[in-house]
């Protein structure tokens, strides 16, 4: 641990899924520009090659590797290359994840037309396609003798909202897998492995863009529900999730573990009333 600067970030190595959509870019580049060497691990390769690109032009450090995080044996590929480059890994964070019209309950539905084929595949690749990369990349931490695993979670996950049936459902299961693995962790290879989530409230994304806002830039029905129990008054910025990520990913939270870090303008605080 460096006492002298717990929030000192220089070289340690993140291995970081999911990391090419709105999210996970900022965060990437962010952690880069502070010292973080980033191997950058997504499904398509062009992504993938934009952001190491992006980064390396910024001055930065970057890696790019390319799996799908519910395959198990293309992982375990990029694990054994990951090894021989770099040997370990200091941070791991999980931020592949998703949602698809089927697994989404709209108005005029009832949960009797819920898709479970869609259903099944936004489990898969949110909560699988976060337990498939630590079961992969652990053997990487335990090389390092120490390390941190940060799952990107959501508000869905703790105030179960209308529509997103299956995502809501996905996100509920990583905050409890990580519970579970905090505790796991710190029993079987001691307090210098820890566990974390981090939960954003809602930020404007190319996912959700069309779900609450209008194309002339207005909210729509649901995006006004939130923003009216948002106490902030807004959406989330992507750079209001980067002072949580600092502290999570740094020795500055040593102690902390089985965490799930809401960063959402106070709507899991905020009772309607």
């Amino acid at each position: 641990m460096n006492r002298s600067n717990p929030f000192d970030l220089t070289d340690k190595k993140v291995l970081f899924s999911g990391a090419t959509g709105v999210l996970g870019a900022s965060m990437a580049q962010y952690l880069a520009s502070h010292g973080a060497e980033l191997l950058l691990l997504g499904r398509t390769p062009k992504k993938v090659n934009a952001l190491r690109d992006q980064i390396l032009a910024q001055g930065g450090k970057a890696w790019g590797y390319y799996a799908d995080v519910t395959d198990e044996e293309s992982l375990e590929k990029v694990a054994q290359l990951i090894s021989a480059q770099h040997e370990s890994i200091a941070v791991l964070i999980n931020a592949a994840g998703g949602n698809m019209p089927g697994a989404v309950i709209r108005p005029d539905q009832t949960f009797l037309d819920l898709d479970t084929e869609a259903l099944k595949q936004v489990m898969d690749l949110n909560y699988l396609g976060t337990v498939f990369p630590i079961k992969a990349f652990l053997p990487l931490l335990l090389k390092n003798q120490s390390g941190t695993i940060l799952n990107i979670s959501s508000m869905a996950a703790s105030r179960p909202m209308t529509r997103v049936m299956g995502y809501a459902s996905a996100k509920a299961a990583i905050d409890n897998l990580t519970k579970w693995l905090a505790v796991e962790l710190a029993a079987k290879y001691g307090p210098n492995f820890r566990v974390n989530g981090l939960a954003p409230g809602f930020f404007l994304t190319e996912q959700n863009r069309a779900l609450l806002t209008e194309k002339d830039g207005n909210l729509t029905q649901r995006g006004q529900q939130i923003i009216s129990h948002t106490p902030m008054n807004r959406f989330g910025q992507p750079e209001d999730l980067l002072g949580a990520l600092h502290w999570l990913c740094s020795d500055a939270s040593a102690f902390v573990t089985g965490s799930v870090v809401a960063v959402d303008g106070g709507f899991s605080a905020y009772a309607g009333v």
